[in-house]
């Protein structure tokens, strides 16, 4: 069968017809690098969550999930560094007025050169003697690089002049650094123990194009383990791997997925990796995977004045545990499903269809249910679809063709079509239909619920 894949401006307009993301502010002209996620694009996204949690709280040992303010004390940012280093390499086009990333142009204008590497004056130089495009106006006429803080800004007061300055988190993992000991004195923690957070960042970043992927406001599945040093290495090791189960676990397959070792480490790093995802626009992060060692929790020892130290009962030792850092992107994630699953399908004789192959545990919508005519077989849909939406998400669909009610089911991914027609009302049978073979069986009403749910 003759498989066509989605383009990225496709996949965009796929996401608005069918409900998964809009454009932010749409009615308004909308706002840069915003999205709103729709009905499915929201279902997709709590599938998504719940199966993070399901790998990385429920089913290991000694982790805890936290749910941290997005505002914090400033002093946080002050401990963690992102007050005076959290900055992009930016710069103008002087011919259109246009603001990029320098390591961006570099990396769009030469792919196989490793920008993450370079220093600002090494960008700048290569720039100028390729004369690098700009991506907008295409001349190569830039100011010099400045370096801009990608923390949002509010205040914090009922005036403005008693108002302190404020931040939106840039990312999570403080909000579980600041929880260490909350979490270790009340859930009477050992070592090496998880706390692990679901939540929105910010970071104000001039961003590419390619939908989702990089945006101002986005939602991180963080999770840190804290850890005694000389376990450190083994562990980094093993959540990279545990990493890339997950992925396949979400139905991205293994030849599609790589990592990639940081070549420039970050300040706290010992060891970085990041797992990367081969959208059509090339290899992108998905994850990224770091032995931070003692860094944070010494950080915020020094800056609030409370001892980080961990009591090591068996060895009667004190020490401030390392940490290794296992953070996933939900928007990316998202991205990188629906570009795995989503394709058109040529099925002969002139017909197509357009079809989600997503993982039926992360579908958003689990089952439709349809009446074969609406007039003789309306009611009893009703009353199923009533009895599943117990069970699962469902939708019901009464209007057209089955054929087309089939085909928008197809579309948004709903594994399994249940038909209500006169096989049910005279021996209480309904036909169910697998949305990838397209295959009908005949089963019974009784058995149906768990037919589905082992399915499913």
């Amino acid at each position: 069968m003759e498989r066509k894949t989605f383009t990225m401006e496709e996949l965009v307009a796929y996401c608005s017809q069918y409900g998964f993301i809009y454009q932010g502010s749409e009615i308004y002209g909308g706002l840069a690098n915003t999205w709103d996620y729709g009905p499915l694009g929201t279902g997709l996204k709590n599938q998504i969550k719940d199966a993070w949690r399901y790998y990385f709280i429920q089913m290991r040992e000694n982790s805890y999930e936290v749910d941290a303010d997005i505002l914090m004390n400033p002093k946080v940012w002050e401990a963690s560094g992102h007050l005076a280093g959290f900055t992009d390499p930016l710069l103008d086009c002087k011919e259109c007025k246009t603001r990029h990333r320098a390591d961006n142009l570099i990396q769009e204008y030469d792919s196989s050169v490793n920008a993450d590497a370079f220093t600002q004056e090494e960008m700048l130089q290569f720039i100028r003697s390729k004369q690098v495009p700009c991506p907008v106006c295409g001349k190569s006429n830039f100011t010099d690089i400045r370096q801009f803080n990608l923390m949002f800004e509010t205040r914090r007061g009922v005036t403005s002049d008693n108002a302190g300055t404020i931040y939106l988190r840039p990312e999570n993992a403080q909000g579980e650094y600041v929880n260490y000991l909350n979490v270790l004195r009340s859930m009477r923690a050992k070592l090496p123990f998880s706390i692990g957070q679901i939540g929105k960042a910010f970071r104000n970043e001039i961003t590419p194009k390619n939908f989702t992927f990089r945006t101002i406001e986005f939602e991180q599945m963080e999770y840190q383990t804290f850890c005694k040093e000389g376990t450190d290495n083994d562990l980094y090791e093993y959540f990279k791997e545990y990493g890339k189960e997950f992925f396949e676990y979400l139905g991205l397959p293994a030849e599609k997925l790589r990592f990639h070792d940081h070549e420039k480490l970050a300040h706290y790093a010992k060891a970085a990796c990041d797992i990367e995802y081969l959208f059509p626009f090339g290899w992108g992060e998905i994850n990224g995977t770091h032995n931070r060692t003692d860094f944070d929790l010494s950080r915020h020892q020094e800056y609030s004045g409370k001892s980080m130290e961990y009591f090591d009962e068996s060895t009667r030792e004190k020490y401030i545990p390392y940490v290794i850092e296992s953070t996933y992107g939900v928007d990316r994630i998202v991205l990188a499903i629906l570009f795995e699953g989503l394709c058109e399908e040529e099925l002969g004789e002139g017909e197509s269809r357009i079809v989600f192959k997503v993982k039926p545990a992360l579908a958003p919508i689990k089952v439709n249910v349809l009446p074969l005519i609406k007039k003789r077989h309306a009611e009893e849909a009703k009353k199923l679809y009533k009895e599943l939406s117990s069970h699962f998400m469902v939708q019901y669909d009464e209007s057209g063709s089955i054929g087309k009610r089939y085909r928008r089911g197809d579309a948004i991914g709903v594994p399994f079509a249940v038909t209500i027609d006169d096989n049910t009302l005279e021996n209480g049978t309904v036909t169910v239909r697998d949305r990838d073979s397209m295959e009908q069986k005949e089963i019974a009403l009784t058995d149906l619920v768990h037919y589905l749910h082992d399915n499913l």
